[in-house]
């Protein structure tokens, strides 16, 4: 099938030796077993103190150059279970201690795929017919555990797309306090399915506005009779937990754009943060800032999630509350439309549909605004990224399962001022990959996070077979021209 972009030459690789260094528990991480932390630090500490200084420096000598300061990572490590003994440790046994409760985790060991690209907030130092563009990026690791990176490239001058270099060592966020507001915790809570006498007691002490930490403080706070209740236990987990899911993730000033990765934080995103599809939003003030929506997996279910970042090197990490949140996929639109916030989803699993929201937190059930209704989008449809305003209306780059569950990318356009209205549909895919270029982690894939238009150009980087990452082009004209109206 002949589709109409065209290749631009650019790809990104997984590499293997992007690694962090992540606290690691022996036989914590096994299903069914115990931690056999105490046994294992036993055995460290009967380490000969003459042997303790050489076995510290071989250490720093063979993983040191991968990490930013890995004395600091391991004596940090070595802190968690500190108070496992009585003995005193010195900064060598520290390092061997660390050493034992650390391990390397190949942020793409697996694969690197599905790209988003906005414009970056740094335009300086280009060419004439240059623009500078940011890129999210899935990382998939061990156990297939998926972290968002980032990466630069330049387009122009022409069709020329280049990506920079991408820098070692990686540098994991420092986690704060999330940013709640006391209505959208008693909806977070409400949206969990409990509401009862603990909750509101709780929420009764707590200002409009508040850090995560203030719901603990504010459980400390309770009368022993509500302790006491049936399920108080089990209500006190389920508020910690969602006081957790909302956090701030803040990088060193000094550290570079692509040394910088999120990993799951939340107890609902421990399995993975997958597909950000980001998408630079402009308010009604003119104000603004990056939005990136992504899917958090806790091994059971999924749900929808928000970063919120005016640098990518500052980011809020918000629960999402509403029937929207309980899907995958969903992308916002670039600004406010008929004074509502907007966003695509696929709450039904296989068609797009349309939700808002007052203050891009709660989001309504979603209305269907696309069916599948070609052969190669015949077992669903979904956003590539989030809506790119054009003249002719809102383009959406969307992906399209058909035989032998193979993901093309595909457009529809929707009408500017009622975006529920569908213009036009590609009858035929994009973007589809072909040849050797179908072989990978998951075959017949081709996807994308989301697309940008510069100088009438639509530039796709996007997902080969969910394994590496690869730049297309389409000329906006010939694109717009080539779909059916309705």
């Amino acid at each position: 099938m002949r589709t109409l972009a065209h290749d631009s030459g650019a790809q990104l690789d997984p590499d293997p030796s992007r690694v962090v260094a992540r606290l690691f528990l022996p036989g914590g991480s096994t299903p069914g077993g115990s931690s056999r932390t105490e046994a294992v630090l036993e055995r460290v500490l009967a380490t000969p103190e003459t042997e303790v200084a050489a076995a510290a420096a071989a250490v720093i000598e063979r993983f040191g150059n991968r990490h930013d300061d890995l004395p600091a990572i391991l004596g940090r490590n070595a802190a968690m279970v500190r108070s496992l003994t009585a003995i005193e440790l010195s900064p060598e046994l520290a390092i061997l201690v660390g050493s034992v409760f650390t391990a390397e985790f190949g942020v793409e060991g697996t694969a690197l795929c599905n790209p988003s690209a906005v414009p970056h907030p740094d335009q300086s130092g280009l060419e004439p017919g240059q623009l500078r563009v940011l890129l999210s990026l899935r990382s998939i690791g061990e156990f297939h555990l998926s972290s968002i990176q980032f990466a630069e490239a330049v387009i122009g001058p022409g069709h020329s797309w280049e990506f920079a270099p991408r820098i070692r060592p990686l540098e994991l966020a420092t986690i704060g306090d999330g940013q709640w507001t006391k209505d959208h915790f008693l909806r977070a809570v409400e949206h969990s399915g409990h509401t009862d006498e603990l909750a509101r007691a709780i929420a009764q002490s707590l200002p409009d506005t508040f850090g995560s930490s203030a719901i603990e403080e504010a459980v400390q706070q309770l009368r022993e009779p509500l302790l006491r209740q049936p399920d108080a236990r089990a209500q006190l987990e389920l508020i910690r937990l969602i006081a957790g899911s909302s956090y701030q993730a803040v990088f060193d000033e000094d550290s570079r754009l692509s040394q910088r990765v999120l990993l799951p934080v939340a107890d609902e995103e421990s399995r993975g943060v997958e597909d950000a599809r980001f998408v630079r939003f402009t308010d009604a003030d003119g104000r603004s800032q990056y939005l990136g929506t992504y899917t958090a997996y806790n091994g059971h279910a999924i749900a929808n999630r928000l970063l919120v970042t005016e640098d990518f090197r500052t980011f809020g990490v918000h629960r999402l509350t509403g029937p929207a949140s309980q899907a995958k996929g969903m992308a916002m639109f670039p600004r406010p439309v008929g004074g509502r916030l907007l966003a695509l989803g696929r709450g039904d699993g296989e068609s797009i549909g349309l939700t808002s929201s007052p203050d891009g937190l709660d989001w309504s059930a979603e209305e269907p605004v696309y069916r599948p209704e070609y052969l190669w989008d015949a077992v669903q449809s979904g956003n590539c990224g989030p809506p790119i305003e054009v003249e002719a209306g809102w383009l959406v780059l969307t992906h399209g399962v058909g035989p032998m569950r193979n993901y093309c990318i595909g457009a529809i356009l929707l009408d500017l001022d009622d975006p529920s209205r569908v213009l036009a549909t590609l009858p035929q895919p994009l973007l589809e990959t072909e040849g050797e270029r179908r072989n990978g982690y998951v075959p017949n894939v081709a996807y994308s996070c989301g697309g940008i238009v510069h100088e009438g150009t639509l530039w796709l980087p996007y997902g080969i077979a969910d394994d590496r990452i690869r730049v297309a082009r389409v000329e906006l004209d010939a694109l717009l021209g080539a779909m059916r109206g309705r």
